[in-house]
């Protein structure tokens, strides 16, 4: 049987790099998009690559129509017909109250966040429904369900959209044989944290969290396979929440 091609955004990194690693252990050919670090999304290509698979490093910003259509051309030229995609770059902004906020974190974040999923996927859905096949599985929040007051509250609502987007593209896209869910991770130990200001948020919020502990990005990874893999054939439409119970 021929390995499914998948295209991971933001994968160079956190979540986007297990799940790159994880696809690629589980049978699948390796799309990695990344944006400003070419030597991390390499290595994650190398990783892809002693699981078995095929990989390419693509860089991309979601944001930008012109990049996310060079990707899947990239890709298709590459590693042959895209039969998945997961929607996984994403930005939050410095962490903070919304009064407090500016104009162009906020842009940014719902540019990456919502318009970047936006794009992919309707570049993913072109080529899947032609074909009758297809997974997508965008990378949400528990941000979405639970606000992030004081913290970012805009990056929850780019979430929010996202789960929308889910569940109507799961409506739109079934009667074509593509599969769209997502998954909403709670706190992740990433470095995203270090990224906001906030290094040590993942080991504080974690003790908060029923399982008493943050997850781990090879756990959300595996959760993202399993939606990927004929196992979850009759899974649409879905939200699965990873988070420890929060």
């Amino acid at each position: 049987m021929e390995r499914p091609v998948t295209v991971v955004t933001g994968g160079s990194r956190g979540i986007g790099a297990a799940t790159c690693l994880r696809l690629a252990a589980d049978g699948h050919d390796v799309a990695v998009g990344y944006v400003r670090d070419p030597a991390a999304a390499e290595a994650v290509v190398a990783g892809v690559r002693e699981a078995g698979g095929r990989g390419v490093a693509v860089r991309v910003d979601t944001s930008i129509e012109a990049d996310v259509e060079r990707l899947f051309d990239v890709v298709e030229e590459r590693l042959g017909p895209v039969t998945g995609l997961v929607n996984n770059a994403a930005v939050t902004g410095p962490l903070g109250r919304l009064a407090d906020s500016d104009t162009a974190d906020l842009r940014r974040v719902l540019d990456v966040n919502l318009l970047g999923v936006l794009l992919c996927a309707r570049r993913a859905a072109r080529l899947m429904t032609a074909r009758g096949s297809g997974v997508i599985v965008n990378v949400s929040s528990g941000a979405a369900t639970i606000g992030s007051p004081g913290e970012y509250v805009h990056y929850a609502a780019s979430k929010a959209g996202v789960d929308a987007l889910t569940l109507g593209l799961a409506k739109e896209l079934g009667p074509d044989g593509v599969r769209v869910n997502g998954v909403a991770p709670g706190v992740v130990d990433t470095e995203m944290h270090a990224s906001m200001g906030d290094p040590d948020r993942a080991r504080r919020m974690g003790s908060a969290v029923p399982l008493g502990r943050a997850g781990r990005a090879e756990e959300i990874a595996a959760a993202i396979s399993w939606l990927m893999s004929p196992d979850a054939s009759y899974t649409t439409g879905t939200v699965l929440r990873v988070a420890g119970g929060r």
